[in-house]
């Protein structure tokens, strides 16, 4: 699955060079012209990686990271056009993990980036017990939990439930569900399998199948978990 790369620089011509390149290598890469449109973008999409300019309008770099990075650890990658010793070292101050000074190298970019997502790879390691508003699924023992209630499910259903329950509130598509499957080479009908198979775990984990509390539908997009709402 593409690592998703969110880029946020109030320039439009270097959000399109970035989008364009990084999109060329692998990654699927999502724009904001500030820091603002940033959080909205990054608390809904969870990328992977977040490719930061620090001088913006409505909302610089520093306040983003002041925020984001008390809600999420995910990396940041700090774009400058300041050379100054202290200027570099500020948004590592703030808890960037690394920086850029423009004009920059996008293969040195590129290569940065790769560092940070698999420096990230290694210092969180995948839980192998997920817990999500009252529902528990343990990938080792393979069992999945529902109010302490025990639910049995086929595998496909259960690779479905990891994936989704492994980011609440981040949206998969079909066609993403279907690769954690392993069917990638299963073209017609895929949406159809994929639905069947969200049928089938609604109807063993929801209170009320026909209106989901854990599975949501995004129409048009596919499916996600929900998240724990704040009190």
């Amino acid at each position: 699955m593409a690592k998703k790369i969110l880029v946020v620089d109030d320039n439009p011509d270097i959000c399109t060079m970035l989008k364009e390149y990084l999109t060329g290598e692998g990654f699927d890469v999502s724009t904001a012209p500030n820091g603002q449109k940033a959080l909205y973008i990054a608390r809904e999409e969870k990328p992977d990686c977040i490719v930061l300019d620090m001088m913006m309008p409505e909302m610089g770099g520093q306040e983003f990271i002041r925020i984001y990075t008390a809600e999420s650890d995910t990396p940041i990658l700090v774009l400058t056009a300041k050379v100054g010793e202290t200027d570099k070292v500020l948004g590592l101050e703030l808890g960037a993990d690394d920086y850029v000074t423009k004009p920059f190298s996008m293969r040195e970019l590129t290569a940065r980036i790769n560092a940070l997502l698999r420096r990230a790879s290694k210092s969180s390691p995948e839980a192998e017990i997920l817990r999500v508003l009252g529902v528990s699924l343990d990938k080792k023992g393979h069992f999945v939990e529902v109010n302490d209630q025990s639910v049995e499910l086929t595998p496909s259903e259960f690779q479905l439930l990891a994936t989704l329950m492994a980011a609440p509130g981040r949206t998969y598509s079909r066609t993403e569900l279907l690769d954690s499957l392993g069917e990638t080479s299963f073209l017609e009908g895929f949406e159809r399998t994929v639905d069947v198979h969200i049928h089938n775990l609604r109807e063993k984990i929801e209170p009320h199948p026909s209106e989901p509390k854990y599975i949501e539908t995004v129409y048009g997009a596919g499916y996600r978990f929900a998240r724990e709402r704040k009190k």
